[in-house]
This record gives C-alpha cells, sequence and structure tokens, in this order.
C-alpha cells in the first residue's frame, strides 16, 4: 500500500472517465472501416443491419443514432436514406465479392457497398 507520503508511483497516468475530448465523429471513426459481406451477414441475421444512403455522411446518421436523435432517423427511414436491410439485399451480396464501407453504433451497423 502506497502512503500518502509517497505520493502515486512514478510514470502512472490517472484519468477521470468521460474528459475524453473527441467530438462524437471522431469516437465514430474508430468503429468505422471496409469489410466484406462474410463480416455484416451475422448483424443482418440479428436483424441489425442498415443501409446508409451515399447522399448522407455515414458518421451524421451514426451520430443520429448514437445520440437517440429518433427525428432525424425517422426521416431517413421514411425518405429511404436509411433502410433495414431485408433478405432480397442479403441474397446479391453472398458471393461475397461486394466491399462495404460499415459503421458500428451498437447494436446496429450501417453499412453501404464500396462503388
Amino acid at each position: 500500500m502506497i502512503s500518502d507520503s509517497e505520493g502515486p508511483a512514478e510514470g502512472m497516468k490517472y484519468a477521470i472517465l468521460g474528459e475524453d475530448q473527441s467530438t462524437p465523429a471522431e469516437k465514430l471513426a474508430q468503429f468505422q472501416g471496409e469489410v466484406d459481406w462474410g463480416y455484416l451477414k451475422p448483424h443482418f441475421e440479428r436483424d441489425c443491419l442498415y443501409f446508409v444512403d451515399s447522399s448522407l455522411e455515414m458518421t451524421t446518421v451514426g451520430e443520429a443514432m448514437a445520440g437517440d436523435d429518433s427525428a432525424a432517423v425517422q426521416a431517413w427511414l421514411k425518405s429511404g436514406d436509411l433502410v433495414k436491410i431485408e433478405g432480397i439485399h442479403a441474397f446479391q451480396w453472398e458471393d461475397g465479392k461486394v466491399q462495404f464501407e460499415a459503421l458500428v453504433v451498437s447494436p446496429f451497423v450501417l453499412c453501404r457497398p464500396l462503388q
């Protein structure tokens, strides 16, 4: 046990949780990347995979979902800019030749095929 007179161990770094100065977009960028259908298929099977239209920034949609902005999410769903992946979509990607941009916003995964 370290006594009060000894102070903290040399080289130890202390931080209070929640002091992360990253923007929401920077935080989400850590969970964004290129993947193949094999990575996305289990998320499709759990019914939590969504297609994001190329007219939208993936991180904008991710921020809205993470921030519980239901008005924005509902508007995108209504307009078709955000679509839950259904069997017909999955079927066309089963050959595994398509690469996707994906973003995990747990429990959801956002994706779109790369052009």
